[in-house]
């Protein structure tokens, strides 16, 4: 039978947790970060990812899915109960209502998480400021098939709740890595894969494009586009064609149509 710890009030262990939440350094320092939802804990578990601990509300009914994830032998950690309005401030929702959350371990950011094959597909976003954008992209990257998402240079965090929550759970299912410098991906990448750069005035439409050899397919900053490195170190640089009084497309849109595109002309 696991012990389980009770938590009441907001004491320092609490304090850990929440700073989690807001503190870009601290989530860094301590090597881990919170998830919350079904789809996303169960994919954390499911793809093994390190469960240091599993957070419920103290005195409430949970679900099978809830007790289960608790009991089981198999998922390591701590076992806190929490009071159920430290909880919800841990949710950050103005209500109680969380059930579960887990803190979960990141992992090294290698890229040798990344598998390069004959078929790789690859996706680098540049400097993103906004880690919703890095969530979206992470969740289209995975549905469509990609082998891992690369983020460079001053960029919003990967593992911010943000980025975490729009992943939907890609985040644990997909490598992501986290990598400061270009000349480090370049070095990495083998001479067969083609680098595609993505821009509003690209010379190739990108249903013109073969998409269907190794490639790994660059998205800009939302404001400034790529940076002078990738711009350089780019084979051909693709636009995709629209139309309305649209000029350009959202980060994670553009990304979303490159992944459907490529994934349309490999099948």
């Amino acid at each position: 039978m696991r012990t389980v710890q009770r938590i009441t009030t907001r004491n320092a262990r609490f304090q850990q947790w929440q700073a989690l939440l807001t503190n870009r350094s601290k989530r860094r320092r301590a090597g881990e970060f919170l998830v919350q939802g079904v789809r996303p804990i169960t994919l954390a578990v499911e793809h093994g990812w390190p469960v240091r601990a599993l957070l419920h509300p103290y005195g409430s009914r949970l679900s099978d899915w809830a007790r289960d994830l608790l009991a089981s032998d198999h998922i390591g950690g701590e076992r806190v109960a929490l009071a159920p309005e430290l909880l919800a401030e841990l949710s950050e929702r103005d209500e109680p209502g969380a059930e579960l959350i887990a803190v979960v371990a990141m992992p090294e950011d290698g890229l040798s998480r990344i598998p390069v094959g004959d078929t790789f597909l690859g996706v680098l976003f540049d400097r993103p400021t906004s880690p919703g954008n890095i969530g979206s992209l992470l969740r289209s990257a995975d549905a469509f098939g990609a082998d891992g998402l690369i983020v460079t240079g001053h960029a919003a965090d990967l593992y911010d709740p943000k980025s975490v929550r729009a992943s939907t759970g890609s985040l644990f299912a997909l490598p992501a890595v986290r990598v400061p410098s270009p000349n480090e991906v370049l070095d990495w990448l083998p001479p067969h894969v083609t680098v595609l750069a993505t821009d509003e005035d690209g010379e190739t439409p990108l249903y013109d494009a073969d998409l269907t050899g190794p490639v790994l397919l660059l998205i800009g900053n939302e404001t400034t586009g790529l940076s002078t490195t990738w711009r350089t170190h780019s084979h051909h640089t693709l636009r995709i064609p629209i139309q309305g009084a649209a000029t350009s497309l959202n980060a994670a849109n553009a990304a979303t149509a490159l992944l459907y595109e490529t994934a349309r002309q490999r099948r």
